[in-house]
């Protein structure tokens, strides 16, 4: 496949060792980009950069993105090895359900913290380079559940909604620069982190059984949201930012 870019471009992709990540970041290196895989996991990012596309060129690092250290530690080992990064696919995230007069702080600000503090802090790490090469593509990773809203999921669904503000700001006070900032909020997409709510009982007769309420009639995959990721973070889309982009088979409309 041709390069998405005119010239060589080097992507970070949060979250990147499974699903809606994984997917992400094997796409934009069969698309041409140099891609790094953070993840808490680090074992997994590892393996993860290893299975992508042979011959590209791909690292994983270990980094949880709540710590702002580790954050800039890990930025700087992906300027050397691969360059200096101008793609920002945050994707992280932790899901939590619990009835809300049992949410406690701890776990409000845990979700708060990976879901759009994590966002905040890679940004920030990430935008100088950007402004250097007068060049940035910003992808935040929200929840339709910021659009509609969740039962048992107040803390996320605040986090996540969050991350769309947060999206609509950024893209305004970056536009001059070259940077576009936007926000794709998956809907109903089969990861692992599905499945595991799946076998909580928390998702009613199963995965499958939600095919009938999407009018594609049919569940999401994370190559779905890849696609989107790619020709938002491509050259073409030098004109879409502070878009919210939503990928939910018209769950959400």
């Amino acid at each position: 496949m041709t390069a998405r870019w005119s010239e060589p471009r080097v992507a970070v992709v949060t979250g990147g060792a499974s699903g809606i990540g994984f997917a992400i970041a094997q796409r934009l290196s069969s698309d041409g980009a140099s891609v790094a895989v953070l993840d808490l996991d680090g074992d997994a990012a590892e393996d993860a950069a290893a299975r992508i596309d042979a011959g590209r060129r791909a690292m994983g690092v270990a980094v949880d993105v709540v710590d702002r250290t580790a954050i800039e530690r890990a930025f700087d080992a992906v300027e050397h090895a691969l360059g200096a990064p101008t793609i920002l696919i945050n994707s992280a995230g932790l899901d939590g359900f619990e009835p809300f007069l049992t949410i406690t702080d701890d776990s409000w600000e845990r979700i708060i913290a990976v879901n759009l503090t994590a966002t905040f802090r890679c940004c920030q790490a990430v935008v100088p380079h950007m402004l250097s090469a007068r060049w940035g593509r910003i992808v935040n990773i929200s929840s339709s559940s910021a659009q509609t809203g969740n039962p048992l999921m107040t803390h996320y669904s605040a986090a996540k909604a969050g991350v769309v503000g947060f999206t609509k700001a950024l893209a305004l006070e970056l536009g001059l620069k070259g940077i576009t900032v936007n926000t794709v909020p998956p809907g109903f997409i089969d990861t692992p982190m599905l499945r595991r709510s799946e076998a909580r009982g928390l998702l009613g007769d199963g995965v499958e059984s939600h095919e009938r309420t999407t009018p594609v009639r049919r569940v999401g995959q994370p190559d779905d949201i890849a696609a989107a990721c790619a020709f938002l973070v491509s050259d073409e889309a030098g004109y879409v930012t502070g878009q919210v982009l939503g990928v939910n088979g018209g769950r959400t409309t």
